[in-house]
């Protein structure tokens, strides 16, 4: 993969830019690079950006070590005080 550098864009070019890509929820580059590829900046700015509130990418990443120690740690978070629930 090659590296570019483009001189002399007015910054008013490229602060509309970084603007359509903040819009897209994308990188700069990854928006020039979809333009000059002839893609269609209005086909990814109709797709809203992918947000994700889960853990999904971080199930079964953990070893059985790791495991077993993050389950020593919260133990005490299972136990319920007596004293406070009166």
């Amino acid at each position: 993969m090659a590296t570019v550098s483009i001189r002399g864009l007015d910054e008013k070019v490229i602060a509309r830019l970084k603007r359509q890509a903040q819009r897209e929820g994308s990188s700069l580059n990854s928006l020039v690079v979809r333009m000059l590829q002839g893609e269609s900046a209005t086909k990814s700015a109709a797709l809203p950006p992918k947000t994700f509130d889960d853990l999904d990418a971080l199930a079964g990443t953990w070893s059985g070590q790791q495991v077993k120690a993050f389950e020593r740690g919260t133990a005490a978070f299972t136990e319920v005080d007596p004293m406070l629930w009166k």
